[in-house]
């Protein structure tokens, strides 16, 4: 396997942003969104990403974009400064191929030059791929949220997943 690069998402990169979040949606696995998205409906999230303290980093392997990251604020109050939502996505065609791992590290390693002392992952109950992954990389169980979501009618749990990094 070649080498991840890593680099700050640009505008003209949110049409692809989107359509990697719009292929998770069909699992019922990572997203509460029941919909695909628009790109103009994350416009605002997309503004809300900095390189110096909440980066969004496309992920590329000889200039082919395998996915994204990104680092969102927990909760919006001053005293959460640092403390960080994670989020992960890849292309359909990259899942599976031991990338969440990598991507993952380097979120860690990266995590306390951006002020980051502690890492969130939102992620459904059902979803055992993404909770073992972050379990093998430090990440423990800090909430669980019975049954707060409903997609196609059947109700799901949420667990908060988190790692102290700094």
């Amino acid at each position: 396997m070649s080498q991840l690069v890593f680099r700050d998402a640009r505008q003209e990169d949110l049409p692809r942003i989107v359509a990697i979040y719009n292929t998770t949606i069909a699992s019922r696995m990572v997203t509460a969104d029941t919909s695909p998205v628009s790109v103009e409906s994350r416009q605002k999230w997309f503004d809300e990403h900095s390189p110096s303290k909440r980066p969004l980093w496309l992920v590329e392997e000889q200039n082919n974009i395998l996915g994204w990251v990104s680092f969102q604020s927990f909760y919006g109050r001053p005293a959460y400064d640092a403390t960080v939502e994670i989020s992960i996505y890849l292309d359909e065609q990259q899942r599976g191929r031991g990338l969440g791992k990598q991507i993952l590290q380097y979120c860690i390693d990266k995590a306390p030059n951006l002020g980051v002392h502690t890492l969130l992952g939102f992620i459904f109950a059902h979803n055992v791929p993404s909770i073992t992954l972050f379990e093998k990389m430090g990440f423990q169980e800090w909430a669980n949220l019975p049954n707060i979501a409903t997609l196609d009618g059947v109700e799901r749990s949420l667990k908060i997943l988190g790692k102290r990094v700094s």
